[in-house]
């Protein structure tokens, strides 16, 4: 029987949201000791590495807001402030904006979206039908009521992003441990420790929960019903037959979204009514049914489209509201943290979700962004908190 491991912190799920948490809980408290429970360190299946690496303030909950804010500046500035022993840590951050568009009856709803992001400091440009024309000459605005865009929004290459935290919580001292959860031993109020699938049993102070679209199975090994489940979702990229001039991050009320890439664009539209699975073969007719059509009615100059590749990866979707559960599980298990069901944001918000989290498990309490409504407590009341007309 192998002996038992002993940390302050058991992460489990060593993606981009639970190495980001290693990485400042280092930061929180030096000394610290940590581990990451991780079954794949080549990330094969992880969602964050099959997502689009968009970030946007584009949001009406202030805790996205704020949360999107510390991150965009987190990766634009990632390279140099993660360069470790003299190595950089490229993140390849574009500063290509964000725009969303609505019909006109949504017009009102956007305008006092814009007002809340500009209380929060973000620049804002509210755009009519006419200035978005003359801002994106191929697009069809016809049947437009205004557009908002973001021009300090933009992406990045998740690849790099999670590489350059996984490196740097290794550094601050975390140990990553390559093995799969299986179990856990807790009483009436608190976890006492896990066992993973190599034999192992990790006994620690606090527990993490960050594993994304497994997030909800694995709550249940701990008694916790968390409403998190897996939803695929495609990725495409893509070349017009035709020139079209580069474009932010378009986004509008049907989920459509995509954005310039190279010589080409990435995106997709997302079914909000994909069958919930763990399912991540490649539908390749889905551009054509479903894609296509939408792009070259917004853009004409799309009507000759090719598209090279399609790949597919998970969303984590919090069936409740749609947005993260962040915090301990306060009525149940206290030493339990959950930091999931991000249903699509989970990179763009991984810097400032892991800084939280970090504060509550060191200080007791959040010390930056006070996220507590998006706190468990929530889930147990059926009480949602969602994002208001934006997805």
């Amino acid at each position: 029987m192998k002996p038992s491991l002993r940390f302050d912190v058991a992460v489990i799920g060593g993606g981009i949201v639970g190495s980001a948490l290693a990485y400042f809980l280092a930061n929180e408290s030096p000394g610290l000791s940590v581990c990451v429970i991780e079954p794949d360190s080549t990330y094969e299946f992880a969602s964050a590495l099959r997502a689009s690496g968009g970030c946007r303030v584009q949001f009406t909950c202030p805790e996205n807001i704020e949360m999107s804010k510390f991150g965009i500046d987190f990766i634009r500035t990632f390279e140099v402030a993660m360069a470790a022993a003299g190595r950089p840590s490229p993140v390849d951050w574009v500063e290509g904006g964000y725009l969303f568009i609505v019909p006109p009856e949504q017009s009102a709803a956007l305008e006092r979206n814009a007002a809340r992001q500009r209380a929060h400091g973000c620049i804002v440009d509210l755009l009519t039908p006419a200035e978005l024309k003359a801002r994106f000459p191929s697009m069809n605005v016809s049947d437009l009521g205004a557009g908002a865009h973001t021009p300090h929004d933009g992406w990045c290459d998740p690849h790099g992003l999670l590489w350059g935290l996984r490196r740097a919580a290794i550094a601050g001292g975390a140990q990553y441990i390559e093995d799969r959860f299986e179990s856990a031993e807790y009483d009436s109020v608190k976890v006492k420790a896990i066992r993973l699938a190599g034999g192992r049993r990790v006994e620690a102070d606090a527990f993490v929960n960050a594993t994304g679209a497994w997030s909800g199975q694995v709550a249940e090994r701990f008694g916790m019903r968390l409403p998190i489940t897996p939803m695929r979702r495609f990725e495409h990229y893509f070349t017009p037959a035709t020139p079209v001039e580069r474009l932010p991050y378009v986004k509008d009320v049907a989920r459509l979204a995509f954005r310039s890439e190279g010589k080409g664009f990435s995106g997709g539209l997302v079914d909000g009514s994909e069958q919930r699975g763990f399912n991540f073969e490649v539908d390749h007719g889905y551009f054509e049914r479903v894609v296509w059509p939408a792009v070259v009615h917004r853009f004409p100059a799309f009507e000759g489209a090719k598209c090279h590749r399609t790949w597919s990866g998970l969303y984590e979707v919090n069936e409740l509201d749609g947005n993260p559960v962040i915090g301990a599980w306060t009525k149940g298990l206290a030493n339990l943290y959950t930091v999931a069901g991000f249903s699509g944001h989970g990179m763009m918000h991984a810097p400032a979700a892991g800084r939280a989290v970090a504060e509550l498990i060191v200080h007791g309490s959040y010390r930056t962004i006070d996220l507590s409504r998006l706190g468990y407590e929530r889930i147990e009341a059926g009480a949602a908190y969602a994002e208001q007309g934006i997805l």
